[in-house]
């Protein structure tokens, strides 16, 4: 099984209850598997104290392309051309910024010389791998380089390593980066239960609602977490209506804590950190009701699938003759 924790806001405090979940699932006899599919900027190993991998794959994907200078007559066609503004002229010279450069072959297929080639197979990104994390369960983490695209085929594989990993048994818990781009649509593809995790502001409500409609058209059950849930009651009770309103079953209420930044300061979870804090016993909480859904899930799970949408349409603007 596997599940997702996601929000459309970013630092609303996923990595945290990804970290106490899988720690605390895995106590209660599940095999666990955490997979980091925040690809941008992974930090659930950080979270975790994990300062060693076990193994490291390469991530080669994509293309980036380069001016042959014995070719090129400087005509600056793939200059104009290139709508990512990754063609730089240096010294009376056209090159091809590799940062930039979305490997499209516009500039190529303008050049009236044939000067531009592409190299292919780019390291693109890192898949690592802990066997054997401190808290007896193996973590999956994906790292994208700057500047790469195809950040979601680099969640994929590592959604990929994890599933091998557990052998089609146990729970994969999914870090889920923020938003609702290709990475997170990659995150919650193949997912039986999402956990969405907001805060009481305006931005993070706006947010859930975003990610709630992405989860809805993959046919997912959520569930809901608010953190910091005593900064705001108005919102608080805004989105607890929403949540009814769309059947996302309210799995808990978290206050602010200082012990989480303490906690992530130390690279520790804060449920092994301050165990005895408010925010670790209401995570406990939390945890226990997820049991109680999983021990109960094909009755549950008929009664929070969310209805089908109707499926989206685009526009077709045609030029005007």
């Amino acid at each position: 099984m596997e599940i997702v924790i996601a929000s459309g806001k970013g630092g609303v405090g996923k990595s945290t209850i990804a970290a106490s979940l899988a720690i605390l699932l895995g106590n209660s006899g599940y095999r666990v598997i955490a997979v980091d599919a925040d690809a941008e900027a992974p930090n659930l190993h950080l979270v975790l104290g994990i300062n060693k991998w076990d193994r490291i794959i390469e991530f080669r994907e994509g293309r980036i392309g380069f001016i042959r200078d014995d070719k090129c007559i400087y005509c600056g066609y793939c200059y104009d051309s290139c709508v990512f503004s990754a063609i730089e002229e240096r010294n009376g010279k056209y090159v091809i910024n590799p940062w930039i450069c979305e490997g499209c072959f516009t500039c190529s297929f303008v050049c009236p010389v044939k000067a531009i080639s592409f190299k292919y197979n780019v390291l693109a990104g890192y898949i690592r791998i802990a066997y054997n994390t401190p808290y007896r369960f193996p973590l999956v983490s994906s790292e994208i380089k700057p500047g790469r695209p195809n950040s979601g085929k680099l969640v994929t594989e590592a959604k990929n390593l994890g599933r091998t990993i557990s052998g089609g048994k146990g729970i994969i818990i999914i870090d889920a980066a923020a938003g609702i781009g290709c990475q997170v649509i990659a995150s919650l593809a193949g997912t039986q239960l999402a956990i969405l995790v907001a805060e009481p502001t305006p931005a993070s409500f706006s947010d859930l609602k975003r990610i709630h409609k992405l989860t809805k058209h993959f046919g997912i059950p959520s569930t809901l977490i608010i953190n910091k849930y005593d900064l705001n009651e108005e919102y608080v009770s805004k989105i607890i209506e929403y949540a009814e309103k769309e059947n996302i079953e309210l799995l808990g209420l978290i206050p602010y804590d200082d012990s989480v930044p303490k906690s992530m300061a130390i690279g520790k979870p804060v449920i092994h950190a301050y165990p005895n804090s408010d925010i670790a016993k209401e995570i406990i909480k939390i945890a226990n009701k997820l049991l109680t859904i999983l021990r109960n899930w094909n009755n549950w799970k008929l009664e929070h699938i969310p209805e089908k949408i109707e499926p989206f349409i685009p526009i077709i603007i045609k030029p005007e003759k």
